[in-house]
């Protein structure tokens, strides 16, 4: 009889044992600090202190199209794959009302999560809701805890329409979408087409608000019309052109390199006006560490 009560204690205790313990992670009223830490025509970043645990950070960059991505900034990162349930948690002010599912994140070994654009929109409008967005996953270094971390939404709204007013000023282009450029010629000259002065233009404004552009390589290429040292001689031109609008724009000339090809490399025939205007160009190369 002993020893059956002996039995039952320890299947008692083994089964209290093995409830995971919750340990959590959120910044408390006083804590609670959003902060827009980029606001630039290329980048909003907007970021959440967890205290003990890490950041949470939402970022848009400049681009063709809006865009956003969220990252859970985790001080210990993963030590193995799994998965996060992402649950939005509503306020106490709000009793009765259920936390909502938001997302599965995946965690990979020795990777912050992240979320990709709709569900971190959908964070931001819980966020603005009062609703406190959680993440709950296993602990890979103690098989007996799960980590609950949490935003908190105190703070945040005045910090959120910053983020909108810088999001709304972003450049509708990026580093990507201009680092590689062919910039077309009218006939016999260095004059550009409107065209290409336009994308000029854009590339000045982006140059005004990225200082990280290491190097960039011109290279200048004529139409056969005309003899083939003047065509070579009018590649060079168009190109040292555009070397000047780059040292005009903060850009070290040694950073810059130029080189005129002539009627050299063509990219189409030369039978046609229109073949003719595309072989009349000045090829931009930017490059970044």
């Amino acid at each position: 009889m002993r020893t059956l009560l002996m039995i039952s204690s320890l299947l008692c205790s083994a089964s209290v044992l093995a409830q995971p313990q919750l340990r959590q992670y959120s910044a408390s009223i006083e804590q609670s600090v959003w902060q827009l830490s980029k606001n630039t025509p290329l980048e909003c970043q907007l970021q959440h202190e967890i205290p003990q645990f890490g950041q949470a950070v939402f970022r848009s960059v400049a681009s063709k199209g809006l865009n956003l991505d969220f990252e859970l900034q985790m001080l210990r990162l993963p030590d193995n794959y799994g998965l996060a349930e992402v649950l939005s948690v509503p306020p106490a002010w709000r009793p009765g009302t259920p936390a909502k599912a938001v997302a599965s994140m995946k965690l990979l070994k020795q990777y912050n999560g992240d979320l990709p654009k709709k569900t971190a929109w959908t964070l931001l409008t819980e966020l603005e809701q009062g609703f406190s967005p959680t993440f709950y996953f296993s602990d890979w270094y103690s098989p007996y805890d799960k980590v609950v971390a949490a935003m908190n939404p105190v703070q945040f709204p005045a910090n959120y329409h910053q983020f909108n007013q810088c999001v709304s000023r972003l450049l509708p282009y990026g580093f990507d979408d201009i680092a590689f450029t062919v910039l077309r010629y009218e006939s016999g000259g260095d004059q550009l087409t409107r065209e290409s002065e336009r994308r000029l233009a854009q590339i000045a404004e982006y140059l005004k608000y990225d200082q990280e552009i290491d190097y960039v390589e011109i290279q200048g290429y004529t139409d056969s019309y005309g003899g083939r040292w003047m065509n070579e001689q009018l590649s060079v031109k168009r190109a040292e052109k555009v070397k000047s609008f780059f040292v005009a724009a903060g850009l070290s000339a040694e950073k810059v390199q130029v080189e005129g090809f002539g009627e050299r490399r063509h990219v189409a025939p030369n039978d046609t006006a229109l073949e003719r205007k595309q072989n009349r160009r000045v090829v931009l190369q930017l490059t970044k560490p």
